[in-house]
């Protein structure tokens, strides 16, 4: 193992002067700060992480804050924490990820051990109960999503209520006179969770500035579920043509549950969804879909985090647009 020693041997300088370069504590000479980096590389040697957290005072770990709440679709969370553990590793930080419902409490204890360095904190309620901590806190955090008041905080996602118009504008160009939301599990919505209310909210300005008849449904994910919300919407909007979909387990079932029905997707009924690019296009019927950009969001928090660390201003608020991707699932209505 290639020890400090060895690359102040090999680069001609002191042991601390190489300590030097590493944590920048003291200054040296351009040219001094190069032969240690050559060094170094020549050696391949790697600075013990212990070593490195006390020389900098910084413990080179990120804590992702995720509560595996019922509601969540797993997969879609995974997705956000590979992208972030990626990208912090390749700013030198690792990631303890946080999945447990524990709230302020949890936040609390993180940041008074001195874990971790900064936090990305996921599952934005609208009144979260969160917000004032993070205010309070000596460290720096990003949100992914958008409180109600998001004043004093940091935000990166995507916009949520842009995507649920932009769905509907996509019925509505198509013609579609009546549509539905299928929206995330009942839960998600009493705990207020942001990004699902924000679609309900750009679904309704849509359907009501386009003139469309409209309904919200949340529904469990569950293939039966499924059944019995295609069920529903036909028994009760009879002339229904489009639909939005906004909860990913569903997607293939409502597919399947409609055309059981005698409803051809896109022959008679357009299915128009947010969700991963990846998914919509595994459907049996590839779906049009608003695509959720799960590896964005998690790089560039990531990168506001690191530029906040190094005291660089970064802006309150990242919204996204959202980007749709036509594809099998809708055609212009077949007016009778």
């Amino acid at each position: 193992m290639v020890k400090i020693t060895d690359v102040a041997r090999h680069a001609g300088v002191s042991p601390s002067t190489v300590s030097y370069a590493l944590s920048g504590k003291r200054p040296i000479s351009e040219e001094t700060r190069l032969r240690v980096e050559a060094s170094i590389r020549e050696l391949g040697y790697r600075p013990h992480a212990g070593a490195r957290a006390l020389a900098s005072s910084r413990s080179n770990v990120l804590a992702l804050v995720i509560p595996l709440r019922t509601g969540i679709h797993v997969p879609v969370v995974m997705q956000f924490a590979v992208s972030v553990v990626t990208t912090a590793r390749r700013h030198d930080h690792d990631v303890l990820l946080l999945t447990q419902e524990e709230g302020e409490e949890g936040l609390r204890r993180v940041a008074d051990t001195a874990l971790v360095d900064a936090m990305i904190v996921m599952d934005v309620q609208l009144d979260d109960p969160r917000l004032p901590l993070l205010r309070s806190l000596d460290r720096p955090s990003v949100m992914i999503g958008f409180p109600a008041e998001a004043d004093g905080l940091t935000c990166i996602d995507l916009d949520f209520k842009a995507a649920g118009e932009l769905c509907v504008e996509r019925l509505a160009g198509l013609g579609h006179r009546v549509v539905a939301l299928v929206g995330s599990p009942p839960e998600v919505y009493v705990r207020g969770t942001a990004f699902a209310q924000r679609v309900v909210q750009g679904f309704t300005a849509a359907a009501d500035r386009n003139g469309l008849s409209s309904s919200v449904h949340p529904c469990e994910a569950a293939p039966g579920a499924a059944v019995a919300v295609a069920e529903q919407l036909l028994r009760e909007q009879p002339a229904l043509t489009g639909v939005v979909v906004h909860n990913e387990p569903l997607l293939e079932p409502l597919v399947d549950a409609f055309e059981q029905l005698g409803l051809r997707v896109p022959g008679d009924l357009s299915i128009t969804a947010i969700c991963p690019d990846e998914l919509a296009e595994s459907v049996r019927v590839p779906v049009t879909s608003v695509a959720l950009p799960t590896a964005e969001l998690g790089s560039r928090a990531v990168e506001l985090l690191m530029m906040k660390l190094d005291g660089e201003a970064v802006p309150d608020a990242t919204l996204l647009a959202p980007r749709l991707t036509e594809r099998a699932s809708t055609a212009p209505r077949n007016a009778p």
